[in-house]
């Protein structure tokens, strides 16, 4: 079964009418709309420049971090109101809702572009690749006390 494929697009537009329709209510901080309008700036980039891998890659992982800070505004700021603010609370939960699976999709549009599994290996990044642990021995210029 294949994955369909989803419009990066359509997702940075979804995502923006949400986040809109989420503040229209002034009963999140503007934090919210900083994290979410700056995260969907970077789509707009990873829209207009389709080879980018770094565009997607940005995107995906601000689109990651504003499902926790989204959680955060909701738990802290949430109350109960007139149906205004019941619209704009449901908008802005039906936004983190859809997040995840947009993260999928983005991440499928970044695999597509060329882009690998981000591999984070911290043995490797601060020690030279020419070394390994048993050539130490023969590095001059490593004393062993």
């Amino acid at each position: 079964m294949e994955i369909p494929a989803i419009n990066l697009k359509a997702i940075v537009f979804v995502h923006w009418l949400l986040t809109i329709w989420g503040f229209m209510y002034p009963w999140l901080p503007v934090s919210y709309a900083w994290s979410n309008v700056t995260v969907l700036a970077i789509g707009v980039w990873a829209v207009a420049q389709r080879d980018s891998i770094d565009a997607v890659l940005l995107f995906l992982i601000g689109m990651s971090i504003t499902i926790l800070t989204d959680i955060i505004h909701f738990g802290i700021y949430y109350n109960s109101g007139p149906s205004l603010f019941r619209f704009c609370a449901g908008m802005a939960i039906l936004s983190l809702i859809l997040k995840p699976a947009s993260c999928f999709f983005v991440y499928q549009m970044y695999r597509e572009r060329g882009g690998e599994y981000v591999n984070f290996d911290l043995e490797t990044s601060s020690v030279d690749s020419r070394y390994t642990m048993d050539s130490v021995d023969s590095v001059p210029h490593i004393r062993h006390y």
